[in-house]
Order: structure tokens, then sequence, then C-alpha cells
């Protein structure tokens, strides 16, 4: 068989090594990170971890003696230069090039950063990688002035854990609502009072044009003036690693651009994960999705395709957030100006946000509503038009309209 080659140590990239595994290939497996960590999972690293509830080794998705168990050559600290499709071999920035006969690019993405005077004071810090988290956690400490830039899950995940620890926390968002590109106004409300009861200052339509200090950060210049700071965290979202593909020649539209079965133009050559422009089947168009189960169901699709037996990727979107007891989960890709219809009760804080298009039940947001979230799979996959009157009733199961 020939040769595999993968690109990228996450758990895109981990799951298509451990798909291809599982599926019978015998063929060389080479897995390259950029980082000195096997695959983990990411989604702790602004919860769990950063609060300190989870050791390092937990967040692995498979112990590091796994691979050399499952015969998975895994170079890491490696960066890759280019990619040669003509002579089909991968350049490193040290060592001689590796030969593929299929290669996957799962590449991932990195922090958008700022780019305002003083971006690049000591102090400033970014989340991504676990090396990150260690780069600030243990400064998170009681009286600490953090502020963090970004109203996100990263930027509300970690505020939950710092206020916790004691931090004097300061949240900037520049648009009117947190959350604002990913939920209805009435999450956002909800949130912005739980973080605010908790003693998180929350500032919206807040622009940052400079950071000042001597020799580290210690003032954020915004529209409404400046703000002290001891530390602060950034979070304004990921950009996709394309480069290396789009200098290989691969089509590029905000992700390389794969089909629903994780394949480019290339016939040798497979992405997958948060790289990747793809049609997904569920919600019939194309997206770039940066989540778990699209990384893992886009790296089973790739081993799937290598083997000659594509499958598409049919699961629905879905993504969640942890903050204080709060348990937020999302199914579906919600839109401006769908309809929007509440169940249960925002102020039990038990409750969920149902979205309507053109009559279709296309999105769900639950918090603290587990079942909610399980059976609006259900519904998006099926495209369901339901009955609004009985959607608004929370004492009528969602399996049950």
């Amino acid at each position: 068989m020939d040769d595999v080659v993968i690109i990228g140590a996450g758990q895109a990239g981990g799951q298509a090594a451990l798909s291809l595994r599982q599926l019978g290939f015998d063929g060389k497996i080479t897995l390259i990170g950029d980082e000195r960590y096997v695959p983990y999972e990411r989604p702790p690293l602004s919860k769990s971890f950063l609060a300190g509830d989870v050791p390092e080794e937990r967040m692995f998705m498979r112990p590091a003696e796994m691979y050399d168990e499952k015969n998975i050559a895994w170079l890491k600290s490696t960066t890759v230069v280019r990619v040669d499709r003509q002579t089909k071999q991968v350049h490193l920035a040290e060592g001689q090039p590796l030969p593929y006969g299929k290669l996957v690019f799962a590449t991932g993405g990195r922090v958008r950063k700022m780019t305002c005077p003083g971006a690049d004071l000591p102090g400033i810090h970014y989340l991504r990688n676990i090396d990150d988290v260690h780069g600030f956690r243990a400064r998170l400490t009681s009286g600490l002035k953090l502020v963090i830039v970004g109203g996100g899950f990263i930027g509300l995940e970690v505020a939950a854990v710092a206020v916790k620890r004691g931090c004097e926390v300061t949240l900037l968002e520049a648009l009117p609502l947190i959350l604002n590109r990913v939920t209805a106004p009435e999450m956002s409300a909800f949130y912005t009072d739980v973080h605010r009861s908790a003693g998180v200052d929350i500032r919206t339509s807040t622009t940052v044009s400079a950071f000042e200090g001597a020799g580290k950060v210690e003032r954020v210049i915004t529209n409404h003036g400046p703000i002290d700071a001891d530390l602060v965290i950034v979070g304004i979202g990921i950009i996709p690693n394309v480069e290396l593909a789009e200098a290989a020649g691969l089509a590029i539209d905000n992700g390389i651009v794969v089909d629903e079965c994780a394949r480019t133009a290339d016939p040798d050559i497979f992405a997958a994960g948060d790289c990747t422009n793809h049609f997904n089947v569920a919600v019939g168009e194309r997206r770039r999705l940066e989540s778990v189960p699209n990384a893992l169901g886009q790296g089973k699709a790739v081993a799937l395709a290598i083997m000659g037996k594509p499958e598409p990727v049919t699961e629905v979107p879905w993504f969640w957030s942890d903050q204080y007891d709060l348990k937020l989960q999302m199914t579906g890709l919600p839109k401006p100006g769908d309809q929007t219809v509440i169940r249960g009760s925002i102020t039990d804080r038990k409750f969920s946000i149902s979205y309507i298009r053109e009559g279709v039940f296309v999105a769900c947001q639950s918090v603290n509503m587990a079942k909610d979230f399980l059976q609006s799979k259900k519904l998006i996959a099926a495209r369901h038009k339901p009955d609004l009157a009985k959607l608004a009733d929370s004492d009528i199961s969602l399996k049950d309209i």
C-alpha cells in the first residue's frame, strides 16, 4: 500500500491515522506535528484544563505509546515547509523530504493576532495550545487585573475560570452583543447577565486601539478610555492554516476545498478538520467548521476514502461550551434572520432556543437541557417543519413534536 503522510497532529490528523489502522491499512503512516505533544483535545484548554481540574495526560486522544503499538511514526516539533505534488514529497525544515503515496492536510488553524501598537508587549497572551495555557495559568490569582479581548466562547470560558480564581476580569467585545455571531440576542443577554452576576465587567461596543506599558502590558487603550491590566488574553478567532496547500496549487476558499468525503481535487490528497471548507451533507451547504465532531468525522472520512470506501460525513454539526455550572450545547448552524422559539425558563437557567428558517427546524441551542440537545439533531437531519405552538411548550419533548 502507498505510504500515508499526515501533516498536522491535532484531533483530525490523529483520528485519520488511528482510523487507517482500524480499517486494516498496513502501509507506513507518518504523523507530523509542530507541537511536542501527541494529538490532544483542545476544548478543555479554556475550560477544565485551564481551571486545573484535568491533568495534561488526560487531554491526549491516546497515550503516546499507542502510536508505537499501531506502528504510526510520529514526528513531533516538526515543521513542513513545502509540498511538491510533482515528486510527491513533503519537505521539512530539517531532514530529508518524505515521500508520500497519499497525503492528508490536517493543519488546523492559528490564532488571529492583534496588530495595534503595543500588541507584542509581554503579558499579552493567546490560547490555542497546551503551552499557551502553561504560559499564563499560574498568574490567574486573586487580585490580578485581567483584560480579555473578545466576547466569543474562548473569552467567556476564560473569564468564568479567572473570576472564580479571584481575578478582576474585564471583557471587551467590539460588537454590541457578546456571542453576537453565533447566538440569538436572548442567549447573548442571558450570558451577559450570568457573567456580570459573577463579577465580570463586560463592555460591549468597545474596540482596542493600543496596548501600553513599560516592559510589559499595563494598559489597554479603548474607544472608551484606558483600562489597567496586569495580563491580557486575546480570543478573536482563528485563521485556517492553508498556506502549504495553497502553495501546492490546491483550491482554497476560506479553507482547503474538499468534498463531502474529505477529498481534494488531487486524487492523492485529502484534508480534514478546522482547515477545510467542505460540503456539509446535514445542512446542505459548504462551511468551514471549527469543532471536535467535525475534526473526528472528517478524520474517519479521510481514512475511508484512502481505503477506497468513501463515505460522506453526515453528522449534524454540534458544539458545546462550559461556563460556571452551565452547559451550553448547540446543534445546527443558525443564521441572522432565523425565527426563534424559546422553550423552558431562562430565569431558572434551563432553557433552549430553537431556530426556524422557512418553517424548517435548522438549529437548537440549549442551556442545561440535554434532552433538547440530543433530540434536536434528529429534527435538523430530517429537515422537520414543526408546529411552533407545540415547539414552544417545553412539556412536550422534541421527540414527540
